[in-house]
């Protein structure tokens, strides 16, 4: 494995560019995995102009609008380490609406948000169309293992005393989830993109060595 240290810029580029020359018989699913303290929403949100440059138009997912309701996310407890891992995500949910509507097969027709949070009460979102030649940049955590049917995985990864300084203490329960995660799925040995982003600022992009 070769770390090759990387501005924030050109990790974006290098992404765009690599979601550009993908097929474009379907629009590409791409995960942008990793903790909040790793900040993929942000990455995501950068990827969105580059990919239109490039011809590929792109839609924002954000999993935080595809959680469970309250009702069963807090089931056991509102810091219960094991059913955030398990069982705030409504993986079914995000297939339906997302994933299998832009696949090969499916309708171009997704919808972008189904649960708020906040109210704890569907978003009543529009669908929206997806060009074939379209990108649907879904981030958040704990997306890999699980079987979604994702074209492109990115996994950002925080050492374990990294990811404790930048998670706020009241997000610290979560912290044996992720690893948790780490050990069980163990998404740095097979994503697509494995970054390092201890310091999102001095992110690095751990490439895999062949020969």
């Amino acid at each position: 494995m070769r770390v090759r240290p990387i501005t924030p810029e050109l990790l974006v580029s290098e992404l765009a560019e690599r979601m550009a020359g993908g097929p474009a018989d379907h629009p590409l699913r791409v995960a942008v995995d990793g903790p909040p303290a790793a900040e993929p929403d942000r990455l995501a949100d950068a990827l969105v102009d580059p990919l239109r440059v490039r011809g590929r138009p792109a839609v924002r997912v954000d999993t935080r609008d595809f959680l469970r309701p309250a009702s069963l996310r807090y089931e056991q407890g509102r810091t219960n380490p094991d059913a955030y891992y398990l069982g705030w995500l409504d993986e079914a949910g995000l297939r339906r609406e997302v994933l299998d509507p832009a696949g090969p097969a499916g309708s171009g027709r997704i919808l972008p948000s189904l649960w708020n949070p906040e109210t704890d009460r569907a978003t009543r979102a529009d669908y929206r169309p997806l060009p074939r030649n379209g990108v649907v940049l879904v981030s958040g955590a704990l997306l890999l293992g699980g079987g979604l049917p994702f074209d492109l995985t990115i996994h950002l990864v925080l050492s374990t005393g990294a990811l404790a300084r930048r998670t706020p203490a009241q997000w610290h329960w979560t912290l044996p989830a992720f690893a948790r995660y780490a050990e069980e799925v163990a998404p740095a040995t097979f994503a697509d993109v494995l970054v390092r982003m201890d310091d999102p600022r001095h992110p690095a992009v751990v490439d895999a060595l062949h020969g």
